[in-house]
């Protein structure tokens, strides 16, 4: 087999076979590489989402990874523990206008509190279920790549207003902030960050001290950005007025434990995401926010396209760097005091 492609669900292997040379032998499974318990890489080239764990034993048995994902962090920390370079790559462009939007999806519901208009409906009752509109409302971008840029153009759109927080001033449309004065500034506040040392853990709860009460928290990220321990607790004590989150921590596991089917009661990472999955104030999706019809177009066109370059010539279109990723900055305090560069 030439090339194996795990975490691939239904209409993800159709739109790869519509691009798929017919010389080209390939496997699809819509399980993790844990879940399929393959014992030795099934091809030479292995393609994976974010949720797969690769064995160490097989980086002397395959010839490279493909992560059919916008971040890279998972093919970073493989490297690291396997000690040795992998040849690897990714896809940085594919979905950003459909991450941005399904941003937006989540802001507007917990603004209008779509979730309790949804449930009042049996009664026809409007009672308590008072929204509010996204105009006028301050919404700041933190990471402001491709996924960033787009969720501030749609925000601009929008007529809120939109400042960013990076540590590169690439976009010169867009007003940017340090990230402190930014957080008491925000009504809304969106985590596009990619995922290093110094971001993990970044959103927890003393970030959010000098915010707006009330403000909405929407990751569609990574879940080590921010721990939903500290979610959980602001949401209680109303620090927070809504949580959307398309990504978890730990999601390796906790995707497998869902489609387990295992009770919450016997987990207590589950348990919480069950818990903060019933509120009101609470958007769960299942890292699905790149999933439209164009974006998966787009995904496998591209897949294909990296995957018959590294067959023949074992290179990758957007290989992974070798060096810190996404150019993680020297100084580890650089985007909480806005202590940033100008690119």
């Amino acid at each position: 087999m030439d090339v194996m492609f795990y975490e691939a669900f239904q209409e993800e292997v159709a739109a790869l076979k519509l691009f798929l040379p017919k010389d080209v032998d390939a496997g699809f499974t819509e399980k993790t590489i844990q879940e399929s318990e393959d014992r030795d890489p099934p091809a030479g080239l292995i393609s994976i989402r974010t949720q797969s764990v690769i064995p160490v034993e097989w980086s002397t048995k395959m010839s490279g990874v493909l992560t059919r994902s916008t971040g890279y962090d998972h093919i970073v920390a493989y490297r690291e523990k396997i000690k040795a370079p992998v040849l690897a790559g990714y896809l940085p462009r594919y979905c950003s206008r459909a991450v941005a939007e399904h941003v937006v999806l989540m802001m507007m519901s917990l603004l209008r509190r779509f979730k309790e208009q949804i449930s009042h409906f049996g009664a026809f009752n409007r009672n308590g279920i008072t929204g509010e509109e996204c105009f006028g409302k301050n919404l700041l971008v933190v990471g402001v790549g491709h996924i960033g840029g787009q969720v501030a153009d749609i925000g601009k759109g929008l007529r809120m207003n939109v400042r960013g927080v990076d540590i590169a001033h690439k976009n010169i449309e867009l007003e940017y902030t340090s990230f402190l004065e930014g957080m008491a500034w925000a009504d809304v506040v969106v985590c596009s960050l990619p995922l290093t040392g110094e971001t993990r853990g970044f959103f927890n709860k003393d970030v959010f001290k000098n915010a707006k009460k009330g403000i909405i928290f929407i990751n569609v990220a990574r879940g080590e950005i921010s721990p939903i321990k500290d979610l959980e607790e602001l949401l209680s004590d109303g620090a927070l007025g809504g949580v959307g989150l398309d990504v978890y921590e730990e999601e390796e596991a906790l995707a497998v434990l869902m489609r387990s089917g295992m009770p919450a009661d016997e987990n207590a990472m589950l348990a919480r995401i069950r818990r903060l999955q019933a509120r009101a104030d609470v958007i769960f999706t299942p890292h699905n926010a790149f999933n439209t019809q164009e974006a998966l177009e787009r995904k496998a066109e591209q897949s294909v396209e990296s995957a018959v370059l590294f067959l023949k010539k074992k290179t990758f279109p957007c290989p992974v760097p070798d060096d810190d990723f996404f150019g993680t900055p020297e100084n580890p305090g650089s985007i909480l005091t806005g202590d940033s560069k100008t690119e």
